[in-house]
């Protein structure tokens, strides 16, 4: 899940997304002040407060403003979906699994507190995400459905078994159709879990849930598509990790199985069609849709 160009803090071109990510690294950091050994929670901490663009937090707690929530009541499970989100990175940077050196610019947690920390670190984070869900969330009904979204997109149906097959799929010639099916279990179960969960803190109907988990899916999608072709295209100065891994490692990537056009092509599509699925909320998922914007900046 390498996700490029993470060396600052959020949104460039948009200040209020920029505030947003000063806020919820504010309240994550509070969160994560816990009577733990010091170091375990040096390590979780330098893992879950790397700079980053927090997309998935961000739609969460706008998916809830779109469905009529209030903000205040989106950072717990926003700060959940980011955790699972940090673990993933963690773990999936290890020796044994991507062997990666930098994330986000940064030693990767392993680099810097050594590979036992680093698992601990990562185990940490996602026993903390449904902590938090069981724990902060006011409504114990919408509590026990937010931890049934964000556990079927990160086990072994959702993220797990997509980095399990992501894995399995370098031994296997370029396949489209296992790319696809990795896309959607690695990265966008999440991204729609995070627009799903939003729209559920915030009340929103069942319409209104599935419009924006269905947006989630597709954007997630293209964010991976984007991020394959960064992984082509960009020097490793400017990706904040090691470029051209993916082909190093024969992964099954857009690029590798269709090439970069038609890779180029596909992303322009799934955009379009989560963009689609705003259509319904007016000019209050305006910024979402300028986020269909950014991901083909992401890459192209």
């Amino acid at each position: 899940m390498k996700e490029g160009k993470e060396v600052d803090t959020g949104f460039r071109y948009r200040p209020a997304q920029t505030s947003f990510v000063l806020e919820f690294d504010r309240r994550l950091a509070d969160v994560l002040r816990a009577d733990a050994p010091g170091k375990l929670m040096e390590a979780v901490t330098y893992a879950a407060l790397a700079p980053g663009k927090r997309l998935r937090p961000y739609l969460v707690v706008r998916s809830c403003e779109i469905c009529g929530g209030k903000r205040d009541d989106a950072w717990a499970t926003a700060a959940a979906v980011e955790c699972v989100h940090a673990f993933s990175l963690v773990h999936d940077d290890l020796p044994a699994m991507d062997n990666d050196d930098l994330r986000r610019g940064q030693p990767t947690c392993h680099k810097k507190f050594g590979e036992a920390l680093a698992i601990l670190a990562g185990d940490a984070l996602v026993v903390l995400a449904f902590e938090l869900l069981s724990t902060k969330v006011a409504e114990p009904a919408t509590a026990v459905v937010l931890c049934r979204e964000l556990a079927a997109a990160t086990g072994w149906s959702g993220m797990i078994g997509g980095q399990a097959s992501d894995i399995l799929g370098e031994a296997e010639p370029p396949d489209r159709t296992m790319t696809e099916s990795i896309h959607g279990r690695k990265t966008a179960a999440l991204f729609r879990a995070a627009c799903r969960m939003g729209a559920m803190v915030g009340h929103g109907n069942a319409d209104q849930v599935d419009r924006l988990g269905r947006f989630g899916e597709k954007l997630g999608r293209a964010f991976q598509i984007a991020d394959d072709l960064l992984d082509v295209a960009a020097h490793a100065d400017d990706a904040g990790t090691k470029s051209g891994k993916n082909t190093e490692s024969c992964k099954q990537t857009f690029p590798r199985c269709v090439g970069i056009s038609e890779s180029r092509a596909a992303a322009g599509r799934l955009v379009a069609e989560a963009a689609a699925e705003l259509a319904a909320f007016d000019d209050s998922a305006t910024d979402l849709k300028e986020l269909c914007e950014f991901v083909i900046e992401l890459g192209f």
